[in-house]
């Protein structure tokens, strides 16, 4: 099951995993307190709720599972 997900030589996982680790970092910041990190990020992508940039990440590695190779 690991291999259907885990694909770090596609375009498509690579460009889903940017928004799920910038939604972990902005959901975790009272854990390692980042706070300009955080900020850039929300800059960037124009204050978009960590939940959302976590969920489109999970979404596109999703959709890189289930498409055929």
């Amino acid at each position: 099951m690991v291999g259907k997900y885990f694909k770090p030589t596609s375009l498509t996982w690579l460009a889903s995993l940017v928004p799920l680790l910038a939604g972990l970092v902005v959901a975790t910041l009272p854990l390692h307190g980042m706070d300009s990190i955080v900020t850039t990020i929300n800059n960037l992508t124009g204050g978009i709720p960590a939940a959302v940039m976590i969920n489109t990440g999970l979404l596109g590695i999703g959709v890189r599972g289930a498409l055929d190779d």
